[in-house]
């Protein structure tokens, strides 16, 4: 438990056990002393703003997942402040007085950077670490220096580098940043163009030479994908909060080896596995970068190439970590995300994880005003992983029809097809064709409709499939 010292309308938080001082040594197994943790690592304070008392407690829940963020950016959080305000500060945010008395704080506790928890305008940027002498961060710029550091591929890195240009683009003053390298140098500034108008124009040259390397990407990854489509697998998306085990599930999933991190935003390009389910049904199974609470559009529309594999896919899971207090919110942010990608309408699995830190008391809460048939599961654990997969199985077998083929010999590889990508009733060899009973993709159906035997297609249904889905 945190401990809360009342200030008058502002709450500090002291006593926080902060992950960094467990760090080990990797030679010895000891643990590390203060001071050594403190010198790898930025001392930050985080500081938010509320309006009345009782948006206090939604405040701290904000905060406290800043101080996660901050942490995996690799910040040591030394102390957290939440001012109560009618309304922001246009200058200061919290206000002059209130910006000197955390320029007394800092300096007594040697700390040197300052994060908001909200979006800085330039001038109150300007303002604050002019009083402060410290180094000012805002929630949005956090993000993007984690998926800065997070991004591996060449993809991955374009888009990280679009959304920070599409951040700094607005917030440029003309003053201490250098961006005229990026210009096209001797005869290209016109008559009278100021520093601060080159440097505008060199980043949305920037910018427009990243859309195009995306936009080379996205027409290769889509080639990719209608490549998969050519042969019908239902491909499924796995999204959800970041941090709520995403990674972990997938792994288990695919016995694959993604990188599972308690950190944040550990996973920032996709990845795509095949999965085998009972019955020889394949999937492609993709793992997505995590959404959070207020994250910026700019940030989505640059994961735009990343985001097109959940805008693609068949089904969803919806991955959710039980054991968080706030995880309706939670829920509730990653549905936002999904109605930006007008993907609500596709269906959807809400997979309930982490159970195994949860007591028998919680497991007996009402769900289903969250969802008509939740899965509970633990990822680390394997608990309620057979049921996921026969719930993905039932779901997706929801676009599977039952036919009779009749294929000529010399198309007798489409026997080997169909074993592969579905289920084989029967199979007869008649004098001219080989008659095949199958419950297969409707898709796949589609592709070889000249060899259907008329009036033999029936779509698979049962009572119970409107559940399970959204």
């Amino acid at each position: 438990m945190l401990e809360i010292n009342s200030r008058g309308n502002d709450w500090t938080f002291a006593g926080e056990a902060h992950p960094c001082g467990w760090g080990f040594s990797p030679k010895q197994g000891e643990k590390e002393s203060p001071l050594a943790v403190q010198n790898r690592y930025e001392s930050a304070l985080l500081i938010g703003s509320c309006r009345s008392h009782r948006q206090r407690f939604a405040t701290e829940e904000s905060l406290h997942e800043l101080s996660e963020l901050a942490l995996s950016a690799g910040a040591l959080v030394r102390d957290r402040l939440v001012q109560e305000r009618d309304r922001i500060d246009p200058a200061y945010y919290l206000g002059r007085g209130k910006v000197e008395e955390i320029a007394r704080r800092t300096a007594a506790q040697e700390v040197n950077l300052l994060i908001f928890d909200d979006d800085l305008s330039p001038g109150q940027k300007n303002k604050i670490v002019e009083v402060t002498r410290c180094k000012v961060v805002d929630r949005t710029e956090l993000i993007l220096d984690i998926f800065a550091q997070r991004a591996r591929t060449r993809e991955g890195k374009l888009q990280v580098e679009l959304a920070q240009l599409f951040y700094l683009l607005p917030r440029l003053t003309g003053k201490g940043i250098e961006l005229s390298r990026l210009g096209g140098g001797i005869g290209t500034r016109g008559p009278g163009e100021t520093k601060l108008e080159t440097d505008r124009r060199a980043l949305r040259k920037r910018i427009g030479k990243i859309n195009e390397e995306i936009e080379k990407i996205r027409t290769h990854r889509s080639l990719h994908r209608a490549k998969r489509k050519s042969v019908p697998i239902p491909t499924v998306a796995v999204v959800g909060y970041t941090n709520a085990g995403k990674s972990s599930l997938f792994n288990a999933l695919t016995r694959a080896h993604a990188v599972s991190s308690r950190r944040m935003f550990s996973t920032l390009d996709p990845l795509i596995r095949r999965l085998r389910l009972p019955g020889a049904q394949e999937l492609l199974l993709s793992d997505t970068v995590g959404f959070i609470r207020k994250l910026p559009t700019h940030l989505v529309a640059a994961f735009r190439a990343t985001l097109e594999e959940v805008q693609q896919a068949d089904l969803i899971l919806h991955v959710v970590d039980l054991s968080r207090e706030n995880f309706r919110d939670q829920m509730k942010a990653v549905l936002e995300v999904l109605g930006k990608l007008e993907v609500l309408s596709l269906p959807r699995i809400e997979v309930f994880n982490k159970i195994d830190l949860l007591n028998s008391h919680q497991l007996r809460m009402d769900f289903s005003d969250l969802s008509d048939q939740p899965i509970f599961v633990s990822a680390l654990t394997g608990q309620g992983i057979p049921q996921l997969v026969r719930e993905i199985g039932r779901v997706l077998d929801r676009g599977v029809q039952r036919a009779v083929l009749r294929i000529p010999y010399p198309q007798a590889r489409l026997v080997e097809l169909f074993h592969e990508k579905a289920r084989i009733l029967t199979e007869q060899y008649e004098p001219d064709h080989i008659r095949l009973e199958v419950q297969a993709p409707r898709i796949l159906l589609l592709k070889h409709r000249e060899f259907l035997q008329p009036g033999t297609t029936s779509e698979r249904s049962s009572s119970g499939e409107g559940r399970g889905g959204r």
